[in-house]
């Protein structure tokens, strides 16, 4: 049972309501997809943190509804 992109920002959303998300499905298959998310919420997080809070947000749905995700994570330019 694959994921769609709009399930998998709510998710994230949900958990880090101020994070920007933009997801791209790899494959068109619902199955493989990248999601970059940018979060204050990472501030001071290391990378590994920043992921695993990601992670969290999906659920459990990594590995069984979601197969593959390329993750990218950061913090807001403060510019």
């Amino acid at each position: 049972m694959a994921m769609d992109a709009e399930e998998i920002k709510r998710l994230i959303k949900a958990t880090l309501p101020d994070a920007d998300v933009s997801i791209t499905d790899l494959r068109g298959d619902g199955d493989h997809y990248a999601a970059k998310v940018v979060s204050p919420a990472f501030k001071g997080k290391t990378r590994i943190q920043q992921h695993q809070m990601v992670y969290k947000a999906l659920k459990g749905n990594m590995g069984d509804a979601l197969h593959a995700l390329a993750l990218q994570t950061g913090v807001p330019d403060s510019h």
